[in-house]
């Protein structure tokens, strides 16, 4: 006779995970994609906002890493904030207020004031994505944080799959009331973050003990298991603040990061001008030929998260993606051919994404608490500069011989540096659980019961 009270307890951790999965995904899912949509939506604006603002290719590789610069000076702040007042409140606060200032970027009227906008955009938006990151570390255990963080990431392809046509045909064919393309394409990308910032005040319980949707029982049981890391974290004893941003991991993670984007906003700001650079056709149709790379990128993120969870490594995961994203860069400027370069920019775009899951999940392995919300602040924060840099060195290249493609094999070789450091990390930290297999019918919610 099987025992009812054994098989509801073993079933706690599926059950659990599966509301959790169901319930905060989307919502986090969705603001993200908006987030990235108003901070990339600069590069297909570009196509026709370059000529009306006589914007050079060294001007905008700067002012669209401007942005990056008050993300910087803001992201630690703002993820202690959000650690402390709760990520209700303060995850509203960042919607709403980059909505607004999103949309107000489409009132532009010269150079300076596009710069002054893009800072105050980085400014709003500080916070957000290493604040969902500390969000996602009070739901789910280490083992499952890789495919979760790149769950929530697909947003980022996701946004330029459905984002790319989209702006392509705005370009195209928006014009109201004499009003330039490219302006409505920033003013209707900004209202849905206002109005998903309201939403998500009435929606997004702040932690566990507040979920409505779950039992009282799995509450129990995400705290017992929450808790059972947290003690193997800090055996060694907890890491106060001023130790949290002086550790020497944190900021090795933080160079990786940093490499990386270098490469990575080359992408988003930079791939749209390269497709049209090789064929003379129209903004809707450049939109659909750079939806195909982020498509593949998509594919990558659920297969290389997925392996790294089962596998329990990090990497390798990490590393091997932007070599291949690297090569395929470097590769860029060697073809005129359309469909050639697509195929390569959807290499990049795999390595690109790829590497998230396993990246991001690294910290989580250390670091707990508000040591966790400043180290993951500082990873992404100085890591953010690296999208001011990519940005203003392909934008530089481009006004020498072999216009942007010199710039993107400097990305290049930004993705080999960050998959050098990566592979330079101890393969497992000294006080880091090995967790039972994921098949095993034993968990530690069994132990406490």
């Amino acid at each position: 006779m099987v025992d009812t009270t054994t098989v509801a307890a073993t079933d706690v951790p599926a059950r659990t995970i599966g509301k959790v999965r169901g319930r905060l995904l989307p919502l986090l899912f969705l603001l993200y994609l908006i987030a990235f949509l108003d901070r990339t939506n600069i590069g297909f604006a570009a196509l026709t906002m370059n000529a009306d603002l006589a914007i050079s290719s060294t001007q905008f590789g700067l002012l669209t890493g401007i942005f990056f610069w008050g993300y910087c000076i803001f992201e630690i702040p703002s993820n202690l904030l959000l650690h402390r007042i709760g990520a209700r409140t303060w995850i509203t606060r960042i919607l709403v207020s980059w909505g607004v200032v999103a949309v107000m970027t489409g009132f532009v009227r010269n150079v300076p004031q596009l710069y002054a906008a893009r800072f105050l955009l980085g400014v709003a938006e500080a916070g957000y994505f290493p604040g969902i990151l500390l969000y996602l570390t009070y739901w789910f255990r280490r083992r499952e944080q890789a495919q979760m963080i790149a769950l929530f990431m697909l947003a980022i392809p996701i946004s330029n799959i459905v984002g790319s046509p989209v702006s392509g045909w705005v370009l195209d064919h928006v014009h109201w009331f004499s009003v330039a393309s490219w302006r409505w394409l920033l003013i209707l990308e900004g209202l849905p973050a206002v109005a998903c910032g309201v939403l998500t005040y009435f929606v997004l319980p702040s932690r566990p003990i507040e979920a409505r949707f779950l039992t009282a029982q799995e509450k129990a049981w995400i705290a017992a298991e929450l808790t059972l890391e947290a003690s193997e974290k800090a055996s060694e004893g907890e890491m106060p603040l001023v130790r949290t941003l002086t550790n020497r991991r944190v900021w090795h993670l933080a160079w990786i990061s940093f490499a990386y984007q270098i490469g990575s906003y080359a992408i988003y700001f930079w791939m749209p001008q390269a497709v049209k650079s090789l064929a003379n056709y129209s903004n809707t149709v450049v939109g659909l030929l750079v939806m195909i790379p982020y498509v593949a990128g998509l594919i990558a993120t659920i297969l290389v998260s997925r392996s790294s969870d089962l596998r329990l490594e990090r990497r390798y995961h990490a590393a091997v993606p932007l070599i291949v994203g690297g090569t395929a860069f470097v590769l860029l400027g060697t073809t005129n051919s359309l469909w050639l370069s697509i195929m390569l920019w959807c290499l990049v775009s795999m390595g690109n994404c790829g590497f998230w899951g396993p990246f991001w999940a690294l910290p989580n392995e250390f670091l707990a608490g508000s040591a966790a919300a400043a180290g993951i602040a500082l990873i992404t924060s100085f890591g953010s500069l690296g999208g001011f840099v990519g940005p203003a060195i392909v934008g530089a290249a481009a006004n020498g011989g072999g216009g942007i493609f010199r710039g993107l094999g400097i990305a290049g070789v930004a993705f080999f540096a960050s998959a050098g450091l990566a592979l330079m990390l101890p393969k497992q930290s000294a006080n880091l659980p090995r967790y039972p297999s994921l098949r095993s019918n034993k968990t530690p919610f069994q132990a406490v019961q």
